[in-house]
C-alpha cells in the first residue's frame, strides 16, 4: 500500500481551517450524500486527491472527463460565517480489513503531519422508521466533555454493536494522532438512500460546530439526486456492489 498525495489547484498543502468532515459510502449513504451535497451547494474546491493501491482498480472519468485511478478527493469550503471547513470522501474503501487499518493509519499520519486538530466522521446507523435520532460518539474523554459542553448530544452506549470500516477506524483513532475525532451519527431505516437522515446530520452539525455552511432550501432536492446517482443499479457504481459487505457500518 502506498497513500500519494496530489495537491490540486496550486495548494501545497492543507489551508487553516476550523473543521474536517468525513464520509464514505454506507447505510443508507447517508454521510456520503450529505457531503456531496455540502460541497455542491458551498461550491467546494478541491485541494488534494488522495491515492491508495489497496482501493479497489476502478478507474473512472473525473469532473473533466479525464480518466483517474480510484482516490479519495480532500476539499475546501467557506462558511457563511468566515469558517473554512475541509471534507474527504469517496466512492468505496479497501475490500479487506487489513487494508482499512492500513490506509486509515496512513491516512491519520497525513492529517497529523498537515496540522489537522478536529474531525468528524459522519455515517447512518440502521434503525427502524419511527426512530429519528442524531448523535455523536466521542474517541477520547476530554474531547467529549468539550462536545458535550457545546450542547451536543454526546452517547456512551451506541452503537451498541460497534462500527466498522474505514469510517469507524478514522473516527475511533484520533487520540492516536494527537487529533480530536468523532462519529456522527444519524437514524436510518438503511435499505435505501435516506434524504432526510442526511439533511438532519447537516443541520445538527451546522448548528452544534456553528459553522454557518449554506444549506438552501433545495438541498433536499440535491441530496435525492445523489443519492440516486449512486444507486446499485447504476453501472458506473459497480465497485460500491463488490464492496457492499464491507461499508455496512453497523450491525
Amino acid at each position: 500500500m502506498v497513500l500519494t498525495i496530489e495537491w490540486r489547484n496550486g495548494n501545497t498543502g492543507l489551508p487553516n481551517h476550523d473543521l474536517m468532515l468525513i464520509a464514505f459510502p454506507g447505510v443508507g449513504n447517508v454521510g456520503k450524500a450529505a457531503i456531496d451535497a455540502v460541497n455542491s451547494v458551498n461550491k467546494a474546491t478541491q485541494v488534494a486527491r488522495l491515492y491508495d493501491t489497496s482501493l479497489p482498480p476502478l478507474a473512472c472519468l473525473d469532473e473533466d472527463g479525464l480518466l483517474v485511478p480510484p482516490h479519495y478527493t480532500l476539499s475546501s469550503i467557506e462558511s457563511t460565517t468566515g469558517k473554512v471547513v475541509l471534507t474527504l470522501t469517496g466512492t468505496t474503501q479497501p475490500v479487506d480489513p487489513n487494508s482499512q487499518g492500513l490506509l486509515a493509519n496512513d491516512i491519520m499520519r497525513f492529517f497529523m503531519k498537515q496540522g489537522v486538530k478536529e474531525l468528524v466522521v459522519m455515517a447512518g446507523l440502521g434503525s427502524e422508521p419511527s426512530r429519528k435520532e442524531t448523535f455523536v460518539v466521542a474517541s477520547n474523554a476530554s474531547h467529549r466533555i468539550e462536545l458535550e459542553s457545546k450542547g451536543i448530544d454526546v452517547r456512551r452506549d451506541e452503537p451498541s454493536s460497534g462500527a466498522i470500516g474505514l469510517t469507524a477506524l478514522l473516527a475511533s483513532s484520533g487520540p492516536l494522532y494527537e487529533i480530536d475525532s468523532c462519529l456522527a451519527i444519524a437514524t436510518t431505516v438503511g435499505a435505501s438512500g435516506d434524504v432526510m437522515a442526511s439533511q438532519r446530520l447537516l443541520d445538527k452539525i451546522d448548528n452544534w460546530f456553528e459553522l454557518g455552511i449554506s444549506l438552501p432550501s433545495d438541498t433536499s432536492a440535491n441530496l435525492l439526486a445523489k443519492l440516486q446517482s449512486m444507486a446499485p443499479e447504476k453501472a458506473q457504481d459497480v465497485i460500491a456492489e463488490l464492496t457492499d459487505s464491507a461499508d455496512a457500518f453497523y450491525n
